[in-house]
């Protein structure tokens, strides 16, 4: 028993370590794009016919401001289509089809577009709406993104022939409504500079992140159009697309604003599709990947990318290993060597430092010192406590496990004198893991308390953090229910 432990256990810090030595080759390609001279685009001299498509289920709270914002866009009129798909089973139909009469009577063509069933969720939506679309570019935007007036003209004129995506950073409305918010703040502002950014100039594969890009039509068409079969459509296409030669850009500089979730349920139900989703694109598109003609670096880059969201389940096995590790380093001192290698983790510990403070650098150039030393370790806690949660995730979609598309809650909630509180889509349950998550903060209490036991302090800190984050994700995710 003592030899499986001890393999698992470096078999999960190795693959933690490799995971973190990708995450800083980005990094590198991150800091070299950003000495190249931006290119100068030109304005657009013709104006294509774009379709703006706005997937809507159920968003009573966002979905007129969403709808406002992007009639408002700064385009000719005769070359804008925007269809609103609306699957909505609420008072959110009525609130779309008074929006849409409005803005057609001042001449928007804006379609108010209804499935008679809600087959494949988003993904079947934006089938049927792009079947119908009379735009030669599609444009997406989810019901919590507030786009600027200007934002097809800044992203069409990027595209080149076989440019088959222009996808821009995601900003945030809310990031400073709470400890929450400004957490995953910090986490997308690294995704959307240096990933995104490293990636693209490597020449690897990026992807649509689901919302405020713009899709050549005919691209999507050529992938195969959008398919239900995970629940990350958009990263599924993105891959399909790129595998069939099209080229992807990403506009670091370009910001499409969004809201961020404001409560811990929230958060997961979104970080839940995102992981499992991943991992069931890898297990759909990983083989294709390796079999196509791209290069061993884009590949590895694939690799990495299709499955860093299972660095949870190696986070969550290292973790609860750690504590038996401590007891079987204090019966067998022959295997102290193993903890001896730390030194080596220690490096991939700053790597993954070292690729947030350049996206801390990037998205608070001033104060960026006091920022990333109060963000980053409450940052790592905190993903330290989703590891349960995100760990499941993935392994679900690893084995194939199905489940429905299930929404994230809207909130239109911009300041701290919002609330969330009478927020009718907000589920108000104590589920299984959210008790398993309380019960492995009392656990990693315990691993401080063997450590200081038997004198064994070298884990410590990494215990304090656990207990200090699963405790931290099982407060929030009761919270609700204690106050709404």
């Amino acid at each position: 028993m003592e030899y499986i432990v001890i393999i698992l256990y470096g078999l999960s810090l190795l693959l933690i370590f490799l995971f973190s030595l990708g995450q800083l080759h980005l990094t590198w390609h991150y800091l070299k794009a950003k000495k190249q001279k931006d290119v100068a685009v030109k304005p657009l001299q013709v104006y294509p016919k774009v379709t703006v498509q706005l997937p809507v289920y159920n968003e009573r709270y966002v979905v007129q401001r969403l709808i406002d914002a992007v009639c408002r866009f700064e385009y000719p009129k005769e070359k804008l289509e925007i269809q609103v798909l609306d699957d909505s089973t609420d008072e959110t139909v009525e609130i779309i089809a008074d929006k849409v009469n409005t803005w057609k009577a001042e001449g928007v063509n804006i379609r108010h577009i209804r499935r008679e069933e809600r087959t494949g969720f988003k993904a079947g939506a934006l089938q049927y709406g792009l079947d119908m679309a009379e735009g030669e570019f599609i444009a997406v935007f989810d019901a919590d993104f507030l786009p600027q007036p200007d934002f097809l003209s800044k992203t069409l004129p990027v595209f080149e022939n076989t440019t088959g995506v222009v996808q821009t950073r995601w900003g945030h409305l809310n990031k400073d409504y709470s400890i929450l918010t400004r957490l995953q703040a910090f986490g997308l502002d690294a995704h959307f500079s240096i990933e995104q950014t490293g990636r693209n100039h490597a020449g690897s594969f990026i992807n649509f992140n689901g919302t405020g890009g713009v899709w050549r039509k005919k691209c999507i068409y050529d992938a195969g159009g959008w398919s239900a079969d995970t629940l990350t459509e958009d990263l599924d296409l993105s891959y399909r697309a790129q595998m069939k030669g099209w080229k992807f850009k990403y506009l670091e500089d370009y910001t499409a604003p969004a809201e961020l979730p404001v409560i811990m349920t929230a958060v997961k139900s979104q970080q839940y599709r995102w992981n499992k989703g991943a991992a069931e694109t890898a297990r759909k598109n990983l083989g294709k990947v390796f079999r196509s003609p791209i290069n061993g670096v884009g590949k590895l880059h694939a690799f990495f990318h299709l499955l860093n969201s299972s660095v949870f389940i190696c986070l969550l096995l290292a973790s609860v290993l750690s504590i038996p590790m401590l007891f079987i380093k204090d019966a067998y001192p022959a295997f102290n060597f193993i903890f001896n290698l730390g030194s080596i983790f220690l490096i991939g510990f700053l790597s993954i430092g070292f690729f947030y403070w350049i996206a801390s650098r990037q998205s608070h150039p001033k104060g960026t010192g006091k920022y990333y030393l109060t963000t980053f370790p409450v940052f790592l806690t905190v993903s330290m406590g989703l590891s349960l949660h995100n760990g499941i995730a993935v392994l679900e979609g690893l084995l194939g496990i199905k489940s429905p598309f299930i929404r994230t809650p809207k909130f239109n909630i911009k300041s701290k004198a919002d609330s969330w509180k009478d927020n009718i889509y907000v589920k108000r349950k104590i589920d299984f893991l959210t008790i398993l998550e309380g019960f492995l903060s009392l656990y990693f209490m315990f691993g401080i308390a063997a450590g200081i036991y038997l004198n064994d302090l070298g884990l410590i800190i990494f215990h304090v953090m656990l207990t200090l984050g699963f405790a931290s994700v099982f407060y929030y995710s009761i919270k609700p229910l204690k106050h709404g």
